[in-house]
């Protein structure tokens, strides 16, 4: 397994719907068999230029243990997503 740094920014229209998001995209790592070492809620923050007629977004940060496959299915699901303005997942160097 690889460790990954994955930050995400979501639409900041509802606090429930944030929360069911969030949940939803760390349902995938966990049912892939990956492990979440640890997350940040960043908050809501003015974005830096407009994307898709947003200005705001919430963003979360998760860093984790897993397998390309399920990082691949993470990449899928946040791509298609409606609520997900923007992700990056970055894989980190093994000390």
């Amino acid at each position: 397994m690889n460790k990954y740094e994955i930050m995400f920014i979501l639409k900041s229209n509802d606090e429930e719907a944030i929360k069911t998001q969030v949940s939803e995209l760390k349902s995938i790592i966990t049912e892939g068999k990956g492990e979440i070492t640890d997350e940040k809620e960043m908050g809501n923050k003015k974005l830096a230029y407009p994307i898709n007629k947003e200005l705001n977004g919430y963003y979360y940060v998760i860093n984790c243990n897993a397998n390309s496959e399920v990082v691949a299915e993470f990449d899928r699901k946040a791509r298609i997503s409606e609520n997900v303005i923007r992700h990056l997942i970055i894989r980190l160097d093994e000390e």
